[in-house]
């Protein structure tokens, strides 16, 4: 049987589980938050963080139990049947494909204003080939990228916040301490109300989006079980210096209300506390971050079109793999939508582009509570049948799995009223009403008799599939 080889080394998967939750939309999205949320965004950032955090540890739980490439898809296919995990695994995808279209565009967009002459749609499918050819080369030259950019967002984070704080407490030269007007002056920490904390999760929750990569990545690894427990221990001290970390200092330096926080609030702090060249310093850690996610994305949507293709949810021809273990045909149907999104944002950005952007925005909340539905049927499969690969367990299981699907189904419920989300929720719903249809299809045609419930498969065989 082909299979794919544990290629990613350890120092590989830390950063990615240390640097996967840091994206583009950190550095620039944050100030949309911020205008309209004002200080208390920082509770948006801490409520979307919690459930993050739950939902990873549901994954790890059950990731460290049984490994796979398939990672949530694979385990909502034993838990519900082949309907969920064909499902959520097919919208996973779509999301995937989608987000290689947005990052190429950012990135060409910068590229584009350092070099005026370079025509963007040129940069862009540059961009898309250069990191296509990596991730086809092996699993090792797609981690070794993703080690660097990875490591360059996690350095400018740390000195953002190391900088920050300093100038918080007038320490650097030229700054005096801010004490709290910021926070508590200038219409009080809840400016818009409380409410608007749960709106503004709305616009934070989706930059969570890719911590989940590291429990699909740690099957490639050595030690797939011991490599995603130790990396899904690591996200709460993520999420607190990252985010809530770095958006503390953004909105206790900076007032809520000024056009600078609007915009991009991290270029802003840095022009606010005299360090010169800001701008085109961010610039540079946008584009390693939009480089990051291009990575990742390309490495993710192959995956987990392979894992669909082992379970016969795609075509087989796509579980074929180089004699480096690269699932080559998996790679190039995913990036081929990607190449082909890419064109519709530059002809059509206003209709098809916006479709493909509003039909994958609700997926992430949709994969949260497939992890968390599976996780709370698997746990009792594994408390029964195999005890023993519960290494890495759930706190306070089964209350805090179920507190979290319905804070999840609050944040679904809040997009449906509210204006500007409404149209990603309905669109994405949409889009998994056809994927569901197609499984009911897919099913019917293979349905010979009554289906058994999948056995646990050895975690060793799964790891390295």
């Amino acid at each position: 049987m082909q299979q794919l080889q544990p290629g990613l080394k350890g120092r590989h998967l830390s950063m990615i589980a240390i640097g996967g939750v840091i994206g583009a939309g950190l550095f620039v999205g944050s100030g949309a938050g911020i205008r309209n949320t004002g200080p208390a965004i920082i509770l948006s950032y801490a409520l979307a963080g919690i459930l993050v955090v739950l939902v990873m540890r549901m994954l790890g739980e059950m990731s460290a139990a049984s490994p796979s490439t398939g990672s949530f898809s694979s385990y909502a296919d034993r838990a519900m049947g082949r309907w969920a995990g064909f499902t959520i695994g097919w919208l996973y995808w779509w999301f995937w494909v989608v987000v290689l279209a947005v990052e190429a565009t950012a990135g060409a967009a910068i590229v584009h204003h350092w070099v005026p002459a370079l025509p963007a749609w040129l940069i862009a499918l540059a961009v898309m080939a250069v990191l296509t050819t990596t991730n086809l080369y092996s699993v090792g030259s797609f981690g070794e990228f993703e080690f660097w950019f990875s490591a360059i967002k996690v350095g400018a984070i740390v000195l953002f916040i190391a900088l920050g704080g300093l100038a918080i407490f007038g320490l650097l030269p030229g700054t005096e301490a801010v004490g709290m007007d910021n926070l508590t002056g200038r219409g009080g920490f809840f400016p818009h109300g409380g409410g608007a904390v749960v709106t503004g999760m709305l616009t934070v929750v989706f930059a969570f989006m890719g911590s989940e990569i590291v429990t699909i990545a740690a099957a490639e690894s050595k030690d797939p079980g011991r490599a995603v427990a130790k990396a899904i221990t690591s996200v709460i001290w993520r999420i607190l210096v990252f985010y809530l970390g770095s958006i503390a200092v953004v909105i206790t330096l900076l007032p809520w209300d000024s056009s600078k926080a609007g915009t991009s609030p991290y270029v802003a702090v840095l022009d606010h506390i005299g360090i010169p060249g800001a701008a085109p310093v961010m610039d540079f850690i946008v584009l390693t971050a939009v480089l990051s996610c291009l990575n990742s994305g390309v490495y993710t949507a192959s995956r987990m079109a392979f894992s669909l293709a082992e379970r016969g949810d795609a075509p087989r021809s796509w579980t074929r793999v180089s004699s480096r273990g690269v699932p080559r045909r998996a790679i190039w149907a995913s990036v081929a939508f990607g190449f082909l999104a890419v064109g519709l944002n530059y002809y059509s950005p206003d209709v098809a582009f916006t479709f493909l952007l509003n039909s994958s925005g609700a997926v992430a909340l949709f994969v949260w509570l497939v992890v968390a539905v599976s996780q709370l049927r698997l746990r009792r499969r594994f408390e029964r049948e195999a005890p023993e690969r519960l290494v890495l367990r759930m706190w306070g299981y089964p209350v805090l799995t179920w507190i979290t699907i319905v804070g999840i189904l609050a944040v679904l419920v809040t997009m449906l009223f509210d204006a500007s989300a409404r149209p990603q929720l309905l669109w994405s719903i949409g889009v998994a009403a056809v994927v569901l249809v197609c499984a009911w299809v897919q099913q019917t045609r293979h349905r010979t008799g009554p289906v058994p419930a999948p056995e646990l498969p050895d975690p060793q065989e799964e790891a390295v599939r």
